[in-house]
């Protein structure tokens, strides 16, 4: 698992966000999405050394050797301009775009995270992540997920046409809850996966917070004596980010 250590100054913040799904429903929302977006990030360029996003910031990704999806300029050039400020940022893979590859390292110098991430801020302790596939059960899920992971199932949908891959991918991505505007997603208190994925994972490390995205609901739930899961919600319906100090973590809302 990668590990990173930063120290902040008094001035500086770490800011953490997830489940933009650029892309879904339509054009024309996904366009909306991407200027609420490039607002936010104009809002916190002064004062961020890092920004951690979490996974699922498109709705479908797949690199082909020589094309990427068509689409999302204006986040993309925002990105340019946050390197060009010496902003740290990171991208982790999420269910909806695991299939990052080498175009962001290459193009912008932002590292792709895949799985978790351990983090230490000024002597604060993070696990942080996309959160699919933690916690127990949900077997089907996980195996779908290695399977598309692997290098079998890429290189197979490399071998299709891209009109015919994206075109399978954004019927795939109309059936998702996302696309469909589900704003009832069911909050499964001790139960939820990735709360009992903390708790575990708590046992064998003390830690302050586990920051994960996912289940597009904001959750802020006690791990241990003094840890806390934090679930960063989502952007398609939302617009919640979670913001740490130095010393404090708060989630704040467009």
């Amino acid at each position: 698992m990668q590990r990173i250590e930063i120290t902040l100054t008094e001035a500086e913040r770490i800011y953490f966000a997830s489940d933009f799904h650029l892309g879904t429903p339509n054009q024309t929302s996904s366009t909306e999405r991407e200027v609420k977006i490039n607002n936010w990030l104009d809002s916190i360029k002064r004062n961020a050394h890092s920004i951690f996003f979490l996974g699922d910031q498109f709705d479908f990704w797949f690199e082909y050797k020589y094309m990427i999806p068509k689409g999302h300029s204006l986040f993309l050039a925002k990105l340019v301009e946050l390197k060009k400020l010496n902003i740290n940022l990171y991208f982790f893979t999420g269910n909806h775009d695991m299939w990052m590859f080498d175009y962001f390292p290459n193009e912008y110098g932002i590292p792709v995270i895949r799985g978790n991430m351990e983090l230490n801020v000024s002597g604060k302790e993070f696990l942080i992540g996309h959160g699919d596939g933690l916690g127990p059960g949900d077997y089907m899920y996980k195996f779908l997920k290695m399977f598309f992971n692997s290098r079998i199932c890429q290189h197979l949908f490399a071998f299709l046409h891209p009109w015919i891959g994206f075109s399978i991918a954004t019927n795939w991505s109309k059936s998702s809850r996302i696309a469909n505007l589900k704003k009832d997603e069911t909050f499964l208190g001790d139960k939820e996966h990735i709360y009992i994925f903390c708790k575990e994972e708590e046992t064998k490390k003390e830690r302050d917070f586990y920051i994960f995205g996912h289940r597009h609901l904001v959750i802020d739930m006690p791990v241990g004596k003094k840890s806390r899961y934090i679930n960063l919600g989502e952007w398609v319906t939302g617009g919640q980010f979670g913001v740490f100090d130095g010393t404090n973590l708060t989630i704040e809302y467009i």
